[in-house]
């Protein structure tokens, strides 16, 4: 008892003040070197103890505010999406340690290879179509780094322009489905994962393209920032090398419409596809989508035999053939998904055998690469757990406190425009990005903030059109997401910079890797303008 009462001066009564230490606590404990979740963890039994006394925290077991903590953690840890995350990561990983990735970079590099400034479009490229895999951010910004900045540095690439199409390019994962950042948002609002993946697609393909275009105007405008390969006398002339391309897209249009067609076959000979009220029809695998499916079939295969011709179509599957295992990934992950086969959990699980299975195949998965990697899948979601339980307890703290009321409640009273709060969010956002991983600002701070965003008169989100109420967590989500975008590249504490550090020579410095992310964050910047001022483009595929 006299132990309590000793530490009866800690309790802080205004909610104010309390979030002021709590601020200023959480900075000083990072720039001590704790641990994010840990650090989350402390100041949530502190928050408690300021709040209501240290006797609250001795009381009967399983009751009193710790059994909130406790609470506010189980159901976190026992969500099922949960899963998925370190089946992503192990995916991501595998894919690292086998040849596909490398395999998909060659075939880009010989389709782009007479190209101005063709590696870093490659790329870039490359980077979409692994966030389409995986949607993990720091394995891609790894290997991107190990595999394209060499060839880069020895072509005579601009070093700035090199590490910020990296960096830039291989922190894509966070808004391209089946992104990891949109799956956490989606537990901790309860909004539609799937309807998140499907809004952020086009905003993420909108970012890689401005990065593109970037890089196009650029080196044409400087041509010296990439010069242009020594000519291989054994590459295709002129036209020729497009009609390869295209013979090659032709076969697999021809593939993939086939299997599409089975599909919606065997789905109306077992029934599965009959409407049911109140559900909708499956993606493709409806009867009537048969005939478009084989009259797609029916038109690829005329363009190869009566315009690209088999010779050509042989030859542009010999020199793109390694862009067909990640294309059989992202259909198997994206299709089962949309294709209302199984959920996200499912999906990820999915992914990983089709992976495991594609490098059997080629005779590259063996036990070490497994082993690896399923070492490093221990060791990323561990790092991920720790940090959702600390972040999870603080925000169950803090909104035990009443803390998301005051806050709440000073935004509110601050008589800003519609636009202005929002504006502040992206302010307060961008702000944390630099010095909290993503996990901690949407655990913490998005139980805050998207209560006040869904009572905002939604004909005032935006300047030009107007969403619909039912899209507004969906449309901030993806705002969300974008924001952390630029989150890993922000200095100090970008995360990009320091996996792009780990595998690059010794001569490029921490200084230097911030310094070529300028530009591409200006970028990021844009599109995360776009989304403010236009937000139906969130809902375009909904």
């Amino acid at each position: 008892m006299e132990f309590l009462e000793a530490l009866s001066w800690m309790k802080v009564s205004d909610i104010g003040t309390l979030s002021l230490i709590l601020l200023i606590s959480m900075f000083i404990l990072l720039a001590m070197g704790m641990p994010l979740g840990f650090a989350s963890a402390f100041l949530a039994v502190m928050t408690l103890v300021m709040k209501f006394g240290p006797e609250f925290l001795f009381g009967d077991f399983g009751k009193g505010p710790l059994s909130v903590l406790a609470q506010a953690i189980y159901r976190q840890m026992t969500n099922y999406v949960l899963i998925s995350i370190p089946l992503f990561i192990l995916m991501a990983s595998l894919l690292e340690r086998s040849g596909i990735a490398r395999d998909m970079y060659n075939s880009l590099n010989r389709v782009l290879s007479r190209t101005r400034a063709g590696v870093a479009i490659v790329t870039s490229i490359m980077a979409v179509i692994m966030a389409a895999m995986s949607g993990i951010i720091g394995g891609e910004v790894v290997l991107l780094g190990l595999i394209a900045l060499p060839q880069m540095l020895r072509l005579g690439y601009n070093q700035n322009l090199a590490i910020g199409t990296i960096c830039a390019s291989g922190s894509l994962g966070t808004m391209i489905p089946p992104s990891i950042v949109l799956i956490f948002y989606g537990l901790v609002t309860e909004t539609s994962i799937k309807a998140l993946f499907t809004a952020s697609f086009l905003p993420g393909l909108m970012l890689a393209s401005f990065f593109i275009i970037y890089i196009v105007i650029r080196t044409q405008l400087n041509p010296s920032l990439a010069p242009l390969p020594p000519a291989d006398p054994d590459d295709p002339k002129g036209s020729e090398k497009s009609m390869m391309f295209l013979g090659f897209l032709s076969l697999i249009g021809v593939g993939i419409a086939t299997v599409l067609a089975l599909r919606a076959g065997f789905f109306t000979v077992t029934g599965f596809n009959v409407l049911v009220e109140g559900q909708d029809p499956i993606a493709l695998g409806m009867p009537d989508d048969i005939p478009y499916l084989l009259g797609i079939a029916a038109a690829a295969a005329a363009i190869i035999f009566l315009i690209v011709g088999v010779e050509r179509t042989r030859a542009g599957w010999e020199m793109a053939k390694g862009l067909v295992p990640p294309i059989v990934v992202v259909g198997v992950v994206l299709g089962s998904i949309y294709g209302g086969i199984t959920g996200i959990t499912e999906a990820a699980g999915m992914g990983v055998i089709a992976v495991f299975v594609i490098g059997l195949i080629r005779r590259e998965m063996t036990f070490e690469i497994v082993w690896d990697s399923t070492i490093r899948t221990l060791r990323s979601t561990g790092t991920i757990i720790w940090v959702t339980i600390g972040a999870a307890a603080l925000a169950a703290a803090y909104t035990l406190s009443g803390g998301p009321t005051y806050v709440a409640n000073l935004i509110i009273n601050a008589e800003l425009p519609t636009m202005g709060i929002i504006l502040v969010m992206m302010a307060i956002f961008l702000i944390m990005g630099m010095f909290m991983d993503w996990v901690g600002i949407v655990l913490l701070i998005m139980p805050v903030f998207l209560p006040i965003v869904l009572k905002l008169p939604v004909g005032e989100l935006g300047v030009l059109g107007q969403i619909e109420p039912r899209y507004v967590a969906i449309w901030f989500g993806v705002v969300f997401c974008m924001n952390m975008q630029v989150s890993f590249l922000s200095p100090p504490f970008g995360p990009a910079a320091f996996y792009l550090k780990s595998v690059a020579p010794p001569h490029i410095t921490l200084t230097a890797i911030f310094r070529g992310f300028l530009p591409f964050i200006l970028l990021q910047l844009l599109a995360l303008s776009v989304l403010l001022i236009y937000p139906p483009i969130v809902t375009l595929f909904l």
